[in-house]
């Protein structure tokens, strides 16, 4: 592939962002680089050094960054983990034309060597009010989108969970690995206490068990069967993101029960979706949710808080179904893709 210097067309500036993902898995952090990377080409001529390229953007190999060297114009060097940004350090110094910016999405202190990296970067985005206050620079505050037109309302809500063969008419759900840290155990004793009063709900949590968790995830399975409700209460384990996509096309309420996150992207998926929404004060939650109207919050680790909250939705789907609709426009005025974009987009122009 060859890489012609970009043009930006908004600003006459010529710049090249390099959108990283150095990382030999699939995880949060590369969902939300390959959602939002495809918007950044449409202004920019990106290239994607990495893998698990999504469709849209041209993708740069190391044969391709090695001709960029010493190169006259500056190249936007876009890092979101700590390897991405010491490579970045490194090309820089070696004489690569880098601006390097990192994202960072992480709500906690920083280890000395992240802090160390940061302080080289010449622009940082957090994701959120909350990460930007750990960071301990200045940064610019651009939060994730989601794809508004791929978690679209299906035509018929009823007809989508029907499909599933699933007992009742409804679905409450909750996605993401299979983990403490996802709160996962805080679904299930809720779901234990909930569903034997509302038989029209069944209970699905997609997301992948690694082998490190399945300890946990049999226990979760435990309670289960004592509670009578394996028909009810369906872990799916990982399934293709079309799959996921069309799960939360099934769902009446999403819970959201996190002890911990960067951001929580499931919040504004589920939103964009049109599912009511019940989440711990967890990520980004607090930044997303207008409580009351478009989602309730609750605290963290406090299962009888979220079946409190969880219960009058249960027993009124057409409530649930409004606030699903009030959830999906707020993701339209105020967490889209392109909201995202013209973000990231105004702080690489900072930078030329």
């Amino acid at each position: 592939m060859e890489l012609r210097v970009p043009i930006d067309h908004q600003s006459g500036q010529k710049l090249q962002p390099i959108v990283t993902n150095l990382h030999w898995r699939y995880s949060g952090v590369t969902a939300t680089n390959r959602m939002v990377a495809p918007r950044l080409a449409r202004m920019f001529r990106a290239a994607w050094l990495g893998s698990d390229a999504p469709d849209g953007i041209e993708r740069m190999g190391a044969a391709d960054l090695l001709r960029l060297w010493r190169r006259s114009t500056p190249l936007i060097w876009h890092a979101r983990r700590n390897n991405e940004m010491i490579v970045g350090v490194l090309l820089k110094a070696l004489g690569w034309p880098l601006k390097l910016v990192f994202t960072s999405a992480a709500q906690r202190h920083h280890t000395w060597i992240t802090r160390w990296l940061i302080r080289r970067m010449d622009a940082i985005i957090a994701t959120s009010t909350v990460s930007a206050s750990y960071l301990k620079v200045p940064s610019v505050v651009v939060t994730h989108g989601v794809d508004a037109e791929t978690y679209a309302p299906p035509a018929d809500r009823a007809a989508a969970f029907a499909e599933t063969g699933l007992p009742g008419r409804h679905a409450i759900g909750c996605f993401g690995r299979v983990r403490a840290q996802k709160g996962t155990d805080l679904f299930v004793a809720a779901m234990c206490r909930l569903l034997p009063l509302y038989p029209d709900f069944t209970a699905v949590i997609v997301g992948e068990i690694k082998p490190d968790q399945a300890g946990f995830a049999d226990e979760l399975r435990r309670q289960i069967a004592a509670a009578g409700l394996q028909s009810r209460i369906v872990i799916t384990g990982e399934l293709p993101i079309a799959e996921v996509q069309r799960w939360y096309q099934r769902l009446t309420i999403y819970a959201f029960t996190s002890r911990n996150e960067g951001f929580g992207l499931t919040l504004i998926e589920a939103m964009a979706a049109g599912a009511a929404l019940v989440a711990t004060r967890a990520g980004a939650a607090e930044l997303v949710v207008d409580d009351g109207v478009t989602g309730v919050l609750v605290p963290i680790d406090d299962a009888d808080a979220l079946a409190v909250a969880l219960g009058p939705l249960l027993c009124d789907p057409a409530k649930a179904a409004a606030m699903g609709a009030r959830g999906r426009q707020r993701v339209l005025d105020k967490f889209s893709l392109d909201a995202e974009a013209a973000g990231i987009a105004a702080v690489y122009r900072t930078l030329t």
